[in-house]
């Protein structure tokens, strides 16, 4: 019997979905600490041996390292910044820096600590005159870092003139004309860009076999998994990863002309993305989803102090297990509460411009077929999370978003998304679309 492995390095676990290479039938699922202390390569190791597997049976996604932290320099706030944003976050990207409309400043991007510089600016054939003058600015800084220039195509020999004396590479522009989002060729870039400075740049393993192993950075597999599962059902797909750190949302949506057209946006429009909450986490950030439950309304500031001692306890030990009722009762609404604020600013959009600057980006959720949930703890509690979910987010009418009207709720126990991407990259399709398979069975309507 032939088998796929298929690997998530994480910074805390590395997990593993072992796959019959002809079926496509999930054998087992394993976890492993991540051994980021000695080399990754030895929790890999690990993995493959329960698994009876190699290498070459292997495909591997991660996000160990700390991810690609990126920063994003354009032209406006609501049109090539924003599509360049777009694009480093459906790419896996954390965005910790965002510079439009007047020069970078240079303080403020070396402290944002990127890895990676994504600079866009321009439509093709356009004015050429601010993206190059963000180009002398970044040449000026000297960041030390990479520079990915996604603009104007004109201009892009001049840009590379320019920053002549940094890493600089180019690809097609992320919106090559007005309404257009060309997210795809900035996305590949930033995954290589992943790969090798934040993988093999932060010297995560000194085995280049385990290196070349890993392919995309976690992020971006869940989302083309997502994408996946959509075509393959033919149905818009939600899914809400509700982690220790951060709360992860991702959404595959039908391109609609009617609405595209209706509600157009000079940055284009991203059927398929992910928003990423970094103050939303289970462990690591607790307090941050009751202060915003706070703000959204959904808990009031009597509740939160009472719940601050438990809260401090899960913040200080982000690898505790709620071991009483109450104790998982708690981490219950507290992953509920992120899925429902996660998803309410998923749907709302963003403001990128600072206060005062309208908000893009909103998206209109009422056709999604499929709500999935995903995250330790919701894989852990499928039944009982799967009834609170569809509570928190198909429910919710008050957070000034159109929610799904008849979505199936169900949670990825198994951790099939982020397999579903890794495989769509070239391993036997046939596995992919039995995984889809799988994780639809019994959600969709009889004849689907």
């Amino acid at each position: 019997m032939t088998s796929v492995l298929c690997l998530d390095v994480g910074s805390t676990y590395t997990k593993a979905l072992h796959l019959d290479g002809e079926t496509g039938e999930v054998l087992r699922h394993l976890s492993r600490p991540t051994t980021l202390a000695t080399d990754i390569a030895d929790g890999v190791e690990d993995l493959l041996d329960a698994t009876g597997t190699n290498l070459a049976e292997a495909h591997a996604c991660s996000s160990a390292g700390g991810g690609l932290r990126l920063a994003v320099v354009g032209n406006e706030p609501l049109v090539t910044a924003r599509a360049a944003y777009q694009a480093g976050l459906s790419a896996g990207a954390k965005i910790v820096h965002i510079a439009a409309g007047g020069r970078p400043d240079p303080g403020a991007l070396a402290a944002a600590r990127p890895d990676l510089v994504l600079l866009a600016g321009g439509t093709d054939g356009g004015d050429e005159g601010m993206v190059l003058d963000h180009a002398r600015a970044l040449a000026d800084i000297r960041l030390d870092v990479p520079v990915i220039y996604a603009g104007n195509e004109n201009a892009a020999p001049e840009a590379e003139r320019l920053l002549a004396g940094q890493r600089f590479s180019a690809c097609a522009n992320v919106l090559p004309r007005i309404g257009e989002l060309n997210a795809g060729p900035a996305r590949e870039r930033l995954r290589q860009a992943f790969l090798d400075h934040v993988i093999g740049g932060k010297h995560l393993s000194a085995r280049e076999d385990v290196i070349d192993l890993i392919g995309m950075p976690t992020p971006d597999a869940v989302l083309a998994g997502v994408e996946h599962l959509a075509r393959h059902c033919g149905r818009d797909v939600l899914v809400v990863d509700v982690g220790g750190a951060t709360t992860d949302v991702y959404s595959a949506r039908t391109p609609d002309p009617e609405s595209e057209h209706l509600y157009a946006e000079v940055g284009g429009t991203a059927w398929n993305s992910r928003t990423v909450e970094g103050d939303l986490g289970l462990r690591h950030n607790a307090h941050g989803i009751a202060e915003a439950a706070v703000e959204e309304r959904l808990m009031d500031d009597a509740e939160l102090a009472r719940l601050r001692p438990a809260l401090d306890h899960r913040t200080a030990r982000p690898d505790w297990l709620a071991d009483t009722g109450a104790e998982r009762d708690l981490d219950l609404r507290l992953c509920t509460l992120a899925a429902r604020i996660a998803v309410r600013r998923h749907a709302r959009g963003e403001r990128i411009g600072g206060p005062g600057q309208p908000v893009r980006g909103a998206k209109n959720l009422s056709s999604t077929g499929l709500l999935l949930a995903s995250g330790g703890f919701f894989r852990a509690h499928p039944e009982t999370t799967a009834a609170s979910l569809a509570e928190a987010v198909l429910d919710d009418f008050a957070g000034g978003i159109r929610p799904p009207r008849d979505a199936t709720v169900a949670v990825d126990a198994e951790y099939r998304l982020f397999a579903m991407g890794l495989l769509g990259k070239g391993a036997p399709r046939n596995v992919s679309n039995y995984l889809a398979d799988r994780l639809a069975s019994g959600l969709l309507p009889e004849g689907v």
